[in-house]
């Protein structure tokens, strides 16, 4: 038997969810607050009708029912209804802080949105909350920590290819004593990157997160200072440096390349070159990371989910086979790049909507 908060709490998601969908922020709004005036805990809005809303959001723009515009006026209502509970909330004594943390997302990480969840729940709890919000630089977010010493840092990432600032700033927070908690997409579905990157702790979402902090987390040893290669020792081979430090070269002559090979892109548009070279930086920033973290799943996800997101556009995949096929020409003496494109492209012609195969370089 369903209970009837879950049915009450699924009814205001849909509702608000048509509010956002249409851009009508005083709906929007005025429903979340008449649910928390008749009785639904701010913890179960913010966790069980605003985080699958936001993420229903992303669904729908992948899925091309919702334009880029669409989503960002989402987004933004969303999180302005956010703020709005939290100013509603009663502040608590100074002296009832179960503690500090400091929440923020990696150096170029833009989706906040999973953050200011994370640290709402937390200030509901009892914590004294820190919210640096989007992409905090490493530097200054060191800063905050030697003026502030919280208990912990709860770093959040949502797209994979920040994991090698993800994983500086967290060997920068361990090197002036404060532990790391790491959480979002980008750390994987199980943390394995968080592991690997060696975060003190990975969460899989709020409530996660609290268990973590309740448990206490001990404060590292901050002389025992280390370097990328020492926790991830396949760096050495030099191929991730070397692909991020060729990135505009490779970009640059495999859209020469693909030109070559597929006269049709001679015709497009100044536009539509420049949405070509930004695919093309896509997919070699993707391998660069996975090569980061050897593993050529990463790149393989990234790919799939680049091809559904084609597909619901209409647009061939051609391309994209073509791209993967010019870039393992040019990465011919890099034998982990070469794989994770080769299981790539295995991946693609798997799916029921790819053309035939090609010749492979």
């Amino acid at each position: 038997m369903t209970h009837p908060t879950a049915v009450a709490t699924a009814t205001v998601a849909e509702l608000l969810w048509q509010a956002v969908a249409a851009g009508d922020e005083h709906a929007a709004s005025a429903m979340v607050h008449d649910a928390l005036d008749t009785g639904v805990r701010e913890e179960t809005l913010l966790l069980e009708v605003l985080a699958p809303v936001q993420e229903r959001v992303g669904v729908e723009w992948a899925a091309d029912r919702i334009t880029v515009a669409q989503e960002h006026a989402a987004t933004a209502i969303n999180e302005r209804i956010i703020a709005s509970l939290a100013h509603r909330r009663e502040r608590a004594p100074a002296q009832a802080s179960r503690g500090r943390v400091t929440v923020g997302c990696v150096d170029g990480e833009w989706h906040a949105f999973p953050a200011r969840l994370v640290a709402e729940v937390l200030a509901l709890h009892g914590w004294r909350v820190d919210f640096l919000g989007a992409q905090t630089p490493t530097p200054h977010l060191v800063a905050h920590l030697h003026r502030t010493n919280p208990d912990a840092v709860l770093l959040s990432g949502s797209i994979p290819t920040h994991l090698p600032a993800a994983h500086g700033a967290i060997t920068a927070c361990q090197a002036v004593g404060v532990p790391v908690l790491t959480g979002g997409r980008a750390f994987g579905p199980d943390g394995r990157y968080a592991r690997m990157l060696r975060a003190d702790r990975w969460a899989a979402d709020a409530r996660g997160a609290l268990a973590v902090l309740a448990e206490g987390m001990p404060r590292p040893d901050p002389s025992a200072s280390r370097h990328a290669v020492d926790d991830l020792p396949h760096l050495a081979d030099q191929e991730y440096t070397m692909v991020v430090r060729t990135r505009r070269r490779l970009v640059g002559q495999t859209l020469a390349d693909m030109e070559e090979r597929f006269p049709a892109l001679r015709a497009y548009s100044d536009v539509q070159r420049e949405r070509t070279a930004e695919d093309i930086a896509h997919i070699v920033n993707f391998l660069a990371t996975a090569l980061y973290v050897d593993d050529a799943d990463l790149f393989t996800t990234f790919l799939t989910w680049t091809a559904d997101v084609l597909h619901a556009r209409q647009v061939p995949t051609r391309s994209l086979d073509l791209a993967l096929d010019v870039l393992a020409g040019q990465l011919r003496d890099f034998p982990r790049a070469r794989h994770a494109i080769r299981q790539g492209r295995d991946a693609l012609e798997q799916r029921p909507d790819h053309p035939a195969p090609g010749p492979r370089p």
